[in-house]
């Protein structure tokens, strides 16, 4: 299995690499440039133009690392990590819409966030729906660091699944605000996933989030500060979507609570901004929500905020890969 998860790295990674080389002039050719928001930091303003839509890039490398290194698991009847891939794309489908609407109108506005929503839910409910119909899913559900597990009643379970597909999504998507910040949180957030299937023995999540890592890699080669390509909504749904959908298709979606740390205090920045902001009739407890432009607006450089964000997920993903190890100790 180890064999297996280093094949869907490193494919991943080199196939990522490659397709930026020919994804990133083609996105320049066909004028894929992004349209920076009206109401972020002004420095911002030169990064107008630079090519969106980038996931695509990291995208292809996962499923080509997939389908190889996945190949002998779909032999045996396992599909756990096909189901995963294809909700991710179905997610970075809606994101890749919305990349085009903004791209159109030439503004940083695409879908309408209600519509947005129900795309995200009924996908969402679809998942777990079919995870469950097919027997690649299951109603119980790992606590991590207590080590045990609880069945929750059926209804009570979907419900419970689709709020973590759709919160989760929407807060990998909020993380992608400066150059490789969403890659730099996320690789450590997939390769514990990697780490975790590697003890469980669960080999096709275990490729599929080694895919993901060395996917992300590769990007970062392109996406790293001063990026030449944004990962777009296309990317950062995807990612949202594998991640949530990793968590689920393992029983473990409450580790997102340690292990997505990152994501979720990027969120809960938003909403308290939002909250306090009409509560008070205008006043703000940040400069500016997201929490890492709070930062960038204090000071901080787009390296710095990379650096020490990414630093933060490594040690709750640390944390959480130990909370489950238990189980096996």
């Amino acid at each position: 299995m180890v064999i297996q998860l280093i094949l869907s790295f490193t494919i991943s990674l080199v196939v990522s690499v490659i397709m930026g080389f020919i994804i990133i002039p083609e996105l320049r050719r066909l004028k894929a440039g992004q349209s920076i928001q009206e109401d972020g930091p002004i420095w911002h303003n030169k990064k107008q133009g630079t090519p969106t839509m980038g996931g695509i890039i990291f995208i292809i490398g996962i499923i080509v690392a997939c389908l190889i290194a996945g190949f002998n698991e779909v032999r045996v009847g396992e599909y756990s990590h096909l189901f995963v891939l294809v909700f991710a794309l179905i997610f970075a489908a809606i994101g890749f819409l919305d990349d085009y609407k903004k791209l159109k109108r030439k503004q940083n506005l695409g879908l309408r966030a209600r519509h947005k929503f129900a795309l995200q839910l009924f996908v969402a409910i679809v998942f777990v729906l079919l995870m469950r119909f097919t027997g690649e899913l299951t109603k119980s559900v790992y606590v991590p660091f207590v080590n045990s597990t609880f069945e929750m009643p059926t209804v009570l379970y979907y419900i419970f699944a689709a709020f973590v597909i759709v919160g989760t999504v929407n807060s990998v998507n909020i993380t992608d605000g400066t150059d490789g910040l969403s890659s730099g949180v996320t690789i450590p957030v997939t390769t514990a996933f990697a780490l975790i299937a590697l003890i469980w023995n669960d080999s096709p999540n275990g490729i599929i989030a080694a895919a993901i890592t060395g996917g992300l890699v590769g990007f970062l080669f392109f996406n790293f500060y001063p990026a030449k390509v944004f990962m777009g909504d296309t990317g950062s749904l995807f990612l949202g979507g594998a991640v949530c959908a990793l968590a689920i298709s393992m029983d473990m979606p409450l580790i997102l609570i340690t292990l997505g740390f990152v994501y979720f205090v990027e969120t809960l920045s938003v909403i308290i901004q939002v909250s306090y902001f009409k509560i008070s009739k205008g006043k703000r407890v940040f400069k500016m929500a997201p929490i890492h432009h709070h930062f960038e607006m204090s000071g901080w450089s787009e390296y710095k905020i990379f650096a020490v964000f990414t630093t933060v997920s490594v040690l709750f993903a640390a944390l959480s890969y130990f909370g489950v190890y238990q189980r096996y100790a």
